[in-house]
C-alpha cells in the first residue's frame, strides 16, 4: 500500500507579480524551487495565507536570485501582490519508506529569502 506524504514545502513566500494574461502558472526563483527540491513543471498545491484560498498548479523555472514569486493564469484570480504563500508537493510512498523519511521545509523571510531549511 502507498500513503501520501508531504515531500516539500515552502512557507512564506510573497507574491511579487500576478498577471492573468500570461501563459504559466507559478513561476518561482531557481534558488527556491531547488532549496526545496521541486523540478521545473511539477505539480505543487499553493496555500494561501492571505484569503485562505487553495489551487494546484505547476511550477516555472524564474531567474535565480531574483525573489520571484510570480503567479499566472487563471491562478492569478486566486494570489495578488503583497499576498503571502505555502507552496507544497506531495509524495506516494510505500509502507517500507515511511520510517527513513523526512519531507524538506524551507521557511522564508522578507523578499523571499530563505530563512532555514529543515
Amino acid at each position: 500500500m502507498k500513503r501520501v506524504f508531504l515531500k516539500s514545502k515552502l512557507h512564506g513566500l510573497t507574491v511579487t507579480e500576478s498577471r492573468i494574461d500570461y501563459e504559466g502558472s507559478l513561476c518561482l526563483d531557481e534558488a527556491l524551487i531547488e532549496a526545496a527540491g521541486l523540478l521545473p513543471f511539477e505539480k505543487v498545491h499553493v496555500y494561501n495565507l492571505t484569503t485562505g484560498d487553495r489551487f494546484s498548479t505547476y511550477l516555472i523555472k524564474g531567474e535565480r536570485g531574483s525573489g520571484a514569486c510570480k503567479v499566472y493564469g487563471a491562478a492569478a484570480h486566486k494570489a495578488k501582490i503583497g499576498h503571502r504563500l505555502i507552496v507544497v508537493s506531495y509524495v506516494l510512498l510505500d509502507e517500507g519508506e515511511v520510517e527513513f523519511y523526512s519531507p524538506r521545509i524551507v521557511l522564508i523571510k522578507e523578499k523571499n529569502e530563505i530563512a532555514e531549511i529543515r
